[in-house]
């Protein structure tokens, strides 16, 4: 019976399958608020987002009906009310409150609305009877100004993030192992749908598989970086249109000794794919990765051209981006490719006897 397939540590959409558990420090996530506020989802960022204003809402508007309280502008609002043409409410009608038109906690927390937000509907406004009103509206106001920068500053993130450009970078959903130039190559097709660039694109891979070292230690996650090449050489890639990014087959691979027999017998092999460039439009780096497992990596295949002259202009038919045919491919391991080439090289060079 076939071994279960080990579980996936990057998925096809990039996503990273590690889960965080015991973490005892949760303090550290207070010390950089701000990043954790940007990495929450988006309904508890729109819950943070709306109790902080109804929080200080609430609380100022509790501090302005204690200032009216205390300075006395409820009961004089109340005694005005009764009887507006009783003498002795016309002898304090040069009564003067802190703030206007504040008769209770409802209007209190109106205005307290008012000021944070900078409303001002004009039916309440704070005298210069009080100089503690007017400590509170400044304390207000630099509140008010805090929070909105913040949550503002949050919310433009959380809607800017690198992983958003990701979306439109795409990988072929099978990789595959083919002869270029005599050799064994393990190759994939990596494109960019939108028309703005990624700048100072890079692309690198990594075999991650599950090693023991020579004293008995497991490392169930070894990375082991491979080197890529593609069509302009080295690691810096123009993806301006699909290219073909593969890597050579040599006695430096961990692919050295893998041929298609044996291929999907390596329920631990997983080949991780990294893009990273810097958007043309924002200036922010994103980065995009995929991986192919044993069973997603097909052996003697190639990929379709896709890019074709229409018209005095290059086209990309992006139907055919994953499309693979078949082409003439060794069943034997690169090692073995190699060591049958080096034994017809030396029967060639040898003298005729």
């Amino acid at each position: 019976r076939a071994r279960e397939r080990r579980a996936r540590f990057v998925g096809k959409n990039g996503a990273c399958n590690v889960a965080h558990k015991n973490i005892r420090e949760q303090g550290r996530f207070l010390q950089d608020v701000f990043t954790t506020l940007v990495d929450l989802k988006w309904p508890h960022t729109l819950l943070i987002f709306t109790m902080s204003f109804l929080c200080t809402w609430l609380l100022f508007g509790m501090v302005w009906w204690l200032i009216a309280f205390a300075h006395g502008d409820l009961d004089h609002s109340t005694r005005l009310q009764r009887d507006p043409t009783d003498g002795a409410a016309a002898a304090t009608a040069t009564f003067v409150p802190c703030v206007t038109s504040i008769h209770s906690f409802t209007s209190a927390f109106l205005f307290s609305i008012e000021v944070q937000v900078t409303i001002g509907f004009g039916g309440r406004m704070v005298t210069e009877e009080c100089p503690a009103a007017i400590l509170v509206l400044i304390v207000q106001n630099i509140v008010g100004l805090v929070i909105n920068a913040i949550m503002l500053g949050c919310i433009f993130m959380k809607t800017s993030q690198a992983h958003r450009r990701a979306e439109t970078l795409i990988f072929s959903k099978h990789a595959v192992i083919a002869l270029r130039e005599g050799k064994l190559c393990f190759m994939l097709r990596v494109g960019d749908l939108r028309k703005s660039m990624i700048i100072s694109a890079t692309i690198r891979m990594q075999v991650v598989k599950k090693t023991a070292s020579l004293e008995g230690e497991v490392v169930p996650l070894n990375q082991i970086d491979i080197q890529m090449e593609n069509p302009v050489g080295g690691n810096s890639i123009f993806l301006v249109s699909p290219l073909i990014i593969y890597h050579v087959i040599d006695k430096n691979s961990p692919l050295y000794d893998i041929s298609p027999m044996n291929l999907h017998h390596h329920e631990d092999l997983e080949i991780i794919v990294i893009l990273e460039g810097v958007v043309e439009t924002t200036g922010i780096t994103t980065q995009a990765r995929t991986s192919y497992l044993a069973d997603e990596i097909l052996w003697g295949q190639r990929f379709v051209p896709i890019v074709a002259e229409e018209d005095g202009r290059y086209s990309v038919d992006y139907s055919k981006f994953g499309n693979t045919v078949k082409v003439p491919t060794p069943s034997c391991t690169a090692r073995q490719l190699e060591e049958d080439k080096s034994i017809m090289d030396t029967m060639t060079l040898s003298p005729k006897s």
